[in-house]
C-alpha cells in the first residue's frame, strides 16, 4: 500500500515570509489560513536571508528553505530549491506553485501530484538602460522565467489569476486560457489605528510598497508637487534597501527636492502599519507596468476608509471600479494624477460605504473558500 501523504498541500515559490511583497504575503496568507482550517500545509521556497532557519514551523505551516548560491535580478540560483520542492511534493496530495518561478516548469513535468498554479503577472525587469552585461542577463532571465512559467501553466490542472482582466493582458494568456479560476489575493483587514503619522491637519497622500522601478513612486511626487498645497503632506512608506531586484530610492530624492512636506518613512513595520492608513486621506498606487497585477495594499487602504488613486493597468484597476471607491489615472500621467487627488481632496467619497465593498468582495475567509474549492477539485476530492 502507499503511503499517505504528510502534506495535504505544498506551496512552492521563490521569496517567503519574512520577506514582503505582494506574492510573498498571499502565499503566507493562503498557507496559514489554510492550516488554520485543518490542512496540513507545507512551503518550500528559497533562504534569501542566511540567518533565517532551514526548516521550521510557523504559525502552523511547515517551512523548508532552500540555500541559495547567488541571487540574479529577483530571482535566485541554486539546485537545492528544486530538490527539496521534489522531495515535499512527493510527500503531498497536491502542489501549489506561486509564479513567477524560475523552477516552475521543472518542478511541473516533474510532479508526481497534481498540480495547480497561481499566476501572480508578467516578471518585468529593465533591459533597455544600465551596464550591458545587466542587460543581456535580465534579458535572459526574463525570457527563461516566461519559458518556465509557461510550461508550469500548461501542466497545471488550473490556473488561479488575480483577475480575468490582468490574465487576458498578460504574455502568458495563451498558457492561462482554457485553465484559469479568477480568485482575488486575500486581503487581511486592518485593526483601529491612531493618525500618529499625520503632520498637521493638511490633506495626507500616502504609498506604501517597495521603493523599486516598477511602482512608479516619482510620478506621485510630481503629481504631489503639483498641487502647491503648503498645507498638504506625501507619506512614502517601503522598504528601499533590500528589496529583489533593486531599488530607485535615489531617482525619487532626486523628484522630491528636499520638499519638506514629502517624508521617506522607509520600510513601515507591521506593527505601525494600522497608524499609518489611520493617518492617511487618499492611497496611492501610481504603478507603472503589468509587473503590478493586482495591488493589495489599495484593498487593505479601502478596507481602513481611505479611497484609492491607481493607474489603469490591467487588474489593478479593477478594485477601484468594483468598489467605485477613488479614481483610475493613466499610468505615468501627473497631470491626471494630481487632479485625482484634488478631486478626492475637495470632494471626498463615502468612506463607510467604500470600506464595506471592499471588506465584502475580498475578505480573506471567501478568498480561501475559493481556493479550497480549486484544490479540491483538483485532488479529485
Amino acid at each position: 500500500m502507499p503511503e499517505p501523504p504528510h502534506h495535504d498541500l505544498c506551496i512552492v515559490l521563490t521569496y517567503y515570509s519574512p520577506y514582503v511583497s505582494g506574492l510573498t504575503n498571499v502565499a503566507r496568507d493562503l498557507a496559514e489560513g489554510l492550516a488554520a482550517r485543518g490542512w496540513r500545509v507545507c512551503v518550500v521556497a528559497s533562504k534569501h536571508d542566511p540567518s533565517l532557519p532551514t526548516e521550521e514551523v510557523v504559525n502552523r505551516v511547515q517551512v523548508v528553505r532552500a540555500p541559495v548560491l547567488a541571487k540574479v535580478g529577483k530571482g535566485t540560483i541554486g539546485i537545492n530549491l528544486t530538490r527539496l520542492a521534489l522531495r515535499e511534493m512527493a510527500r503531498s496530495a497536491l502542489v501549489n506553485l506561486h509564479l513567477p518561478l524560475v523552477e516552475a516548469g521543472l518542478l511541473a513535468r516533474l510532479s508526481p501530484v497534481p498540480v495547480v498554479s497561481t499566476y501572480h503577472c508578467d516578471v518585468s525587469l529593465p533591459t533597455g538602460d544600465g551596464p550591458v552585461v545587466r542587460r543581456v542577463v535580465n534579458h535572459a532571465q526574463h525570457r527563461a522565467i516566461d519559458f518556465s512559467s509557461s510550461v508550469a501553466l500548461r501542466r497545471s490542472t488550473a490556473a488561479v489569476v488575480s483577475s480575468e482582466d490582468y490574465a487576458r493582458h498578460s504574455r502568458l494568456w495563451p498558457a492561462i486560457d482554457g485553465r484559469l479560476v479568477a480568485v482575488p489575493p486575500p486581503c487581511p483587514p486592518r485593526g483601529p489605528g491612531r493618525p500618529t503619522f499625520r503632520r498637521g491637519d493638511g490633506f495626507h497622500v500616502g504609498f506604501l510598497g517597495r521603493i523599486v522601478e516598477e511602482k512608479g513612486v516619482e510620478h506621485l511626487v510630481d503629481a504631489f508637487l503639483a498641487l502647491d498645497d503648503p498645507d498638504a503632506r506625501l507619506l512614502v512608506g517601503g522598504d528601499y534597501e533590500a528589496v529583489a531586484g533593486g531599488s530607485v530610492v535615489d531617482r525619487v530624492r532626486r523628484h522630491i527636492r528636499d520638499d519638506p512636506r514629502i517624508e521617506m518613512l522607509g520600510f513601515v513595520p507591521e506593527g505601525e502599519l494600522d497608524d499609518f492608513y489611520a493617518s492617511l486621506d487618499v492611497f496611492a498606487l501610481p504603478s507603472v507596468n503589468a509587473f503590478e497585477a493586482f495591488g493589495i495594499v489599495q484593498v487593505v487602504a479601502m478596507m481602513a476608509g481611505v479611497p484609492a488613486v491607481v493607474s489603469d493597468l490591467p487588474g489593478v484597476r479593477t478594485v477601484v471600479e468594483e468598489t467605485g471607491f477613488g479614481a483610475v489615472v493613466a499610468p505615468r500621467d501627473v497631470d491626471g494624477l494630481a487632479a485625482a487627488l484634488s478631486r478626492l481632496r475637495d470632494s471626498p467619497p463615502d468612506t463607510e460605504a467604500g470600506s464595506t465593498a471592499a471588506a465584502t468582495r475580498y475578505s480573506v475567509e471567501s478568498v480561501l473558500d475559493a481556493y479550497e474549492a480549486v484544490f479540491h477539485k483538483a485532488a479529485g476530492r
